[in-house]
């Protein structure tokens, strides 16, 4: 009895972590991928989506499911998967909510997180050297040079949507690079992450009330389409970016944490939590929409806060909170480890 317990605990808590990497790629400038690193689970995940290989696919098709599900360690990301999927129906939703009522704090908490995170993946780090610390460097200047960078205009054509899907995976993937982010400087964040999700949470409404009217519906049968297009590159950019990254973690396991630690670090720009944001204007001088009504985001404007009052002592308190969730997070990942 005491195992079937432990193995349910080991179940929804695996869920869970997969509902705290959706989340945290959903929000611009936070990776999926350093709830992985930090909880303890981002080798064995890498490492389990290498295996949807040349050799799972001939034990799929020969009808040897069970060998199949083994091979993919299919357990572990299938419950992963399942806490991803609730979580961008469920925690994501909620997410936008607090973004936009809340933004202060929430950019504080995870600002905490993301410097929580490099504490935690640096205090274990011995193999500083000259050429790991140039990497470290270099990693921390592509992070806020990314930050820096002007988003460009929304474009939903089918080619490109499957390629902001490679692209937009690598925060679950790489530590350090919001994908969700990088969605924003393609265009996308708001098509493929917001008007899409919420496209396909009617449709299933729609299809459990046994209506069907949303097929004569142009824009939402577009958006879905869009979704799943968006979903098959995701799901591309995640077999392949997982066959590199095991490589290198592999061969140059250091060399590519040290770049990972600098990826996190460059990446403060992006959640800088004191920030206002700057919309593209028009000809005319007014805020610019696209076609969907969506004020068009042209970057944030940062700013130290200079004086003292309830609201940024509140923020400070955040950014404590979210140092404090991944030092937690941290200790349980050694926990299991220990244990696992």
């Amino acid at each position: 009895m005491q195992t079937d317990t432990r193995t349910f605990m080991d179940k929804f808590w695996l869920v869970l972590k997969g509902l705290a990497m959706g989340a945290a790629n959903k929000v611009p400038g936070v990776s999926g991928g350093v709830v992985a690193f930090v909880a303890g689970f981002y080798e064995e995940f890498i490492y389990s989506l290498q295996k949807i290989n040349a050799t799972a696919a001939k034990l799929l098709f020969n009808g040897r499911l069970a060998s199949f599900w083994r091979y993919i360690n299919g357990k572990f990301l299938g419950l992963l998967i399942l806490g991803m999927l609730i979580s961008y129906f469920s925690v994501s939703l909620l997410l936008d909510i607090a973004i936009k009522e809340y933004p202060l704090l929430v950019w504080s908490t995870f600002f905490g997180m993301i410097i929580g995170s490099i504490y935690y993946i640096a205090k274990d780090f011995k193999a500083w050297n000259q050429g790991n610390i140039i990497l470290l460097i270099l990693g921390t200047i592509v992070g806020v040079s990314i930050s820096l960078l002007e988003p460009a205009q929304e474009n939903d054509h089918l080619v490109f949507v499957f390629i902001c899907g490679i692209i937009g995976v690598s925060g679950m993937t790489l530590p350090g690079l919001s994908g969700s982010f990088i969605l924003m400087l393609l265009g996308n964040y708001v098509l493929l992450l917001v008007d899409a999700v919420n496209a396909l949470y009617m449709t299933i409404i729609d299809i459990f009330s046994f209506d069907f009217t949303f097929v004569d519906n142009p824009k939402q049968m577009r958006l879905v389409k869009v979704l799943l297009v968006f979903a098959a590159g995701s799901l591309t950019g995640l077999v392949t970016l997982s066959h590199f990254l095991g490589y290198l973690l592999k061969h140059y396991k250091n060399n590519t944490n040290a770049v990972i630690i600098g990826f996190i670090t460059g990446s403060l720009g992006v959640v800088w939590p004191w920030k206002t944001e700057v919309y593209e204007l028009d000809a005319s001088g007014a805020i610019a929409f696209d076609r969907n009504g969506n004020a068009i985001l042209d970057n944030y404007d940062r700013f130290w806060p200079t004086t003292v009052n309830l609201e940024n002592t509140l923020a400070v308190f955040f950014i404590l909170v979210g140092i404090a969730i991944v030092v937690a997070l941290g200790k349980y990942g050694d926990k299991t480890r220990r244990h696992g």
